[in-house]
């Protein structure tokens, strides 16, 4: 048989998501926050859609004894400095020449948040045109400012400063600080033939190095503020269960205003056919808005529901839950449920949690009862590690006895990567840590 090319007709089938269908999908994913953003978008490209102003919260403002209207807490925020601003202000104070001055405010530029200089003075001196003498001067100027240890160009550097201010760094300390790592790996009769001392001195000697700050300039970082607002509210009613509510503080209220669509639609047929779609876009937003309000609150209320006792007992109390039950015990796609919960935050009593914290793989137990939420056995296992010996850390195999010994089946696998997963070290390296330097 001869292969030809030929055209075929062929008749199929095929599901395809309207342009409005896949706009739903988008609003059910995002927070309460970026769909008001969304809408307000919408309401400036349809003259139809109305977005119902609400007032603003009402701020308690908690006032002195003297019945002024300063806090606390504005006040910290107002005073609040960089490091920079601060080391600014010292340069500015000191008694140096106008050029050194501002060499050493170019340095001070130079530093990272946790005070220290990374990149090396050579390049800052040819970056900025100064001298290897000028770049010198400049750098001992940063140093001589507070807290001491800013402008260290290692921790080694930094150390020593800190213990030069305090006439503590004989030869002995030097030799120490040249040689951290040997304290950090346990070899101390190494570090004691070097230094020139005995065990007792060396002892006394790292004590004094964990006084010291190893990062002077983090003291003044501030941190973002990182508010997570609630899409959902969880609290106690009267006779003793539990109330799910939406916050409809943040969620938009759209209003589609039909006279307006009605004095725009008498004029033309043009005029009347930008009326027509502008009004059948504002009533499918205004339709997919109550859909995501009604799934948002069905698949919290069953979340809620299966996790109860977390609202009572804590983290110890959370149940195995997948989203796959919760899809099949509210009729709901899977997928839907995922994008219900991703970024979507739950405010009770105990805090506030992103819906998905109340998903988790079940461990079974050895006694044939009720499973084992995942998260409440990492919260087991951190509270193991945290209550143990500073000398005699708890080994993964023991967390598995301890774990076995309460009724958790659980592998030693399973209890490492649940370990660093939660970003703590082994309990070999904890040891190592505990026996040097503390942190340092």
């Amino acid at each position: 048989m001869a292969l030809t090319p030929r055209l075929e007709i062929r008749q199929s089938q095929s599901l395809v998501m309207t342009p409005q269908m896949q706009q739903a999908v988008k609003l059910l994913a995002m927070s309460n926050l970026e769909l008001s953003e969304f809408v307000a978008a919408q309401a400036e490209r349809n003259p139809l859609l109305e977005i119902e102003q609400r007032p603003p919260p009402a701020i308690p403002i908690r006032r002195g004894a003297a019945g002024g209207g300063d806090t606390d807490a504005l006040l910290s925020v107002a005073e609040d400095i960089s490091l920079w601003q601060h080391l600014h202000a010292q340069i500015g104070a000191m008694r140096l020449s106008p050029e050194l001055a501002d060499m050493a405010a170019l340095i001070a530029d130079e530093l990272e948040d946790d005070g220290y200089l990374r990149v090396p003075l050579e390049e800052v001196a040819q970056r900025h045109r100064l001298s290897s003498r000028d770049a010198i001067q400049a750098l001992a100027a940063v140093q001589a400012c507070e807290p001491t240890g800013v402008g260290a160009r290692s921790l080694q550097e930094c150390l020593a400063l800190q213990l030069r201010e305090r006439d503590r760094l004989d030869p002995a300390m030097q030799a120490l600080l040249a040689n951290l790592k040997l304290a950090a790996t346990g070899r101390m009769a190494q570090l004691e033939s070097l230094c020139g001392v005995d065990a007792a001195d060396i002892a006394d000697m790292l004590a004094e190095l964990r006084g010291l700050d190893p990062r002077p300039g983090a003291r003044f970082q501030v941190a973002p503020a990182q508010i997570a607002v609630p899409d959902v509210f969880v609290h106690r009613t009267g006779s003793g269960g539990l109330a799910v509510e939406l916050n409809t503080e943040t969620l938009p209220r759209v209003l589609v205003n039909n006279v307006y669509a009605a004095g725009l639609a008498g004029r033309n047929a043009e005029a009347r056919a930008f009326v027509a779609e502008c009004r059948t876009s504002a009533s499918w937003l205004v339709r997919s808005l109550e859909q995501r309000a009604r799934t948002i609150l069905k698949v919290a209320t069953e979340i809620v529901r299966h996790q109860e006792r977390f609202f009572d007992g804590g983290v110890e109390q959370l149940r195995p839950l997948t989203q796959r039950g919760v899809a099949e015990r509210v009729r709901l796609h899977e997928s839907t449920v995922s994008r219900v919960t991703a970024g979507k935050f739950l405010s009770c009593s105990r805090g506030s949690f992103e819906l998905r914290f109340f998903f988790g793989a079940a461990l079974h137990s050895l006694s044939g009862g009720d499973a084992f939420a995942a998260a409440a056995v990492q919260n087991r296992i951190r509270q193991i590690i945290v209550a143990e010996d500073r000398v005699r850390t708890v080994s993964d195999d023991r967390i598995v006895a301890i774990l076995n010994g309460e009724g958790i089946d659980i592998a030693r696998r399973t209890v490492a990567k649940y370990r660093e997963g939660m970003g703590i070290p082994s309990s070999v390296q904890r040891r190592r840590r505990q026996a040097s330097l503390g942190g340092i």
